[in-house]
């Protein structure tokens, strides 16, 4: 496998759906059952054939912007990743990284996933440091040049070890917090690992804390945002929404910007809210009708909302993905799609990984769709054996990064959705990769971190 994540240079540039294993064994034995009883093959009924045990949400490109150049804004720096989605409004838009990319350094941050533990903690980078949450909830901070290893901190607490799955992490001002499933909101010295304060929220938290102007803002497991007071941890205000029993794995950081906070909770609602005192100032609910399969019934938010230039966009489990006006709630757009993974916004397009294995273009203005690129969705694809999960997409020099559960990183044309080159990964990828300083940060389920450079 070549080593390097290759890019594309166009010469233009401005600057699960998986069906369930015993729907195939149910579908398999009828054809069998009728083979039996008739024999002879008759012709075929007139008209087209339309699946009615799931509903087929594909996407295709719009036929006047399949031939219409995209444009870019021109790549920049970012010296810093220092919470889930980057900033607090989750919009990086174009990073710029070196043309080729090759691995500078790989460690061990602790326990990795296994059938009782997952990894659900991004990475972040900041202060010269690389911070990571391992699958026990310990916090490691790594040297950022040379992935030296400064200091661990353990957040279970001595009366409780049955709930490690935690949130996740955020960085401001010398301090790192964290989200655990001890129903914790946790506060350390990002120099030394120390711990500066603790506070209880009543219910476990899948999903990172977001923080900005003094606030940090987490959501629990029970739909409850809590705001803390970044410094002391003490209670500014909290919101409740409506209770969820199930939800997909993993959570949804809140958005943050313009004095608006967006969250999104497992019942499939988005609300936005004023940072200063948690009034609502509007609220939408991102499912549809037609909900035949049972993964799609599970109504959850759980890729980051965005917040970019007076527009939220967001996607939840249920089938929708929406633009919607960030003062008025008013939607610009919405289109029928189902994705747990953060949409990526840069310039006038988003792109977006679907739970279809497709990875998207679509119009920032209206929604329409430039181009879909279908990618592998099993390992062993001849007899559609273990499906693989991608995560992503992340947007750096040209090239849009995914990677995946059958352990291995995509580089794809923005342009086109042209796959560029793959990357083997240690292990299998469910964690987004994460982007700093010019370096590329993978968190492979084996609990090892590596950077590209």
């Amino acid at each position: 496998m070549n080593p390097t994540i290759p890019p594309t240079r166009p010469i233009y540039r401005c600057g699960t759906g998986l069906a369930s294993i015993s729907l195939i064994l149910f579908l398999s034995a009828c054809s069998n059952v009728e083979d039996w009883i008739s024999p002879k093959e008759g012709p075929p009924l007139e008209g087209d054939r339309i699946a009615i045990l799931t509903h087929n949400r594909s996407l295709t490109a719009d036929n006047e912007l399949a031939n219409q150049r995209i444009l870019l804004p021109a790549p920049t720096p970012n010296e810093t990743w220092p919470q889930a989605g980057g900033y607090a409004n989750h919009a990086m838009h174009h990073i710029e990284i070196n043309d080729s990319l090759a691995p500078a350094w790989s460690v061990d941050i602790g326990s990795g996933a296994d059938e009782e533990e997952r990894l659900n903690a991004q990475p972040i980078v900041a202060a010269g440091m690389v911070f990571t949450m391992d699958a026990t909830t310990q916090v490691r901070a790594f040297d950022e040049i040379t992935g030296q290893e400064i200091w661990s901190a353990e957040l279970e607490p001595k009366e409780d070890d049955d709930s490690h799955i935690g949130g996740g992490l955020a960085f401001d001002d010398g301090r790192v917090f964290a989200t655990t499933g001890f129903a914790e909101v946790v506060a350390l010295e990002a120099k030394t690992g120390r711990e500066l304060w603790r506070r209880n929220v009543v219910a476990p938290m899948r999903a990172a804390p977001t923080v900005r102007g003094g606030r940090v803002f987490a959501v629990t497991l029970n739909n409850q945002l809590f705001a803390l007071n970044s410094v002391t941890g003490e209670l500014i205000w909290r919101h409740r929404g409506l209770p969820e029993m199930t939800s997909v794995l993993g959570g949804a950081s809140p958005a943050v910007d313009r004095g608006i906070v967006v969250v999104a909770y497992t019942s499939g609602e988005l609300i936005a809210l004023k940072v200063e005192n948690g009034r609502v100032l509007w609220q939408d609910t991102l499912t549809t009708a037609g909900q035949t399969d049972v993964l799609s019934s599970l109504a959850g938010i759980r890729g980051r909302p965005i917040i970019d230039r007076d527009r939220v966009f967001a996607i939840s489990n249920a089938g929708l993905l929406a633009a919607i006006d960030i003062r008025t709630g008013r939607r610009i757009w919405d289109r029928e799609v189902v994705g747990i993974e953060s949409p990526w916004v840069a310039g006038n397009y988003l792109f977006l990984l679907t739970t279809e294995s497709e990875i998207t273009a679509f119009s920032r203005t209206d929604g329409r769709v430039h181009w879909v690129r279908g990618l592998p969705r099993y390992e062993n694809p001849k007899d559609l054996k273990n499906p693989i999960i991608w995560t992503g997409p992340i947007l750096a020099s040209d090239r849009l990064i995914v990677a995946g559960s059958n352990a291995e990183a995509l580089a794809i044309s923005p342009y086109s959705g042209r796959i560029l080159g793959v990357v083997k990964m240690p292990d299998a990828v469910t964690v987004a990769p994460v982007v700093a300083n010019g370096s590329v940060y993978f968190l492979a389920d084996d609990a090892e971190l590596v950077a590209y450079r």
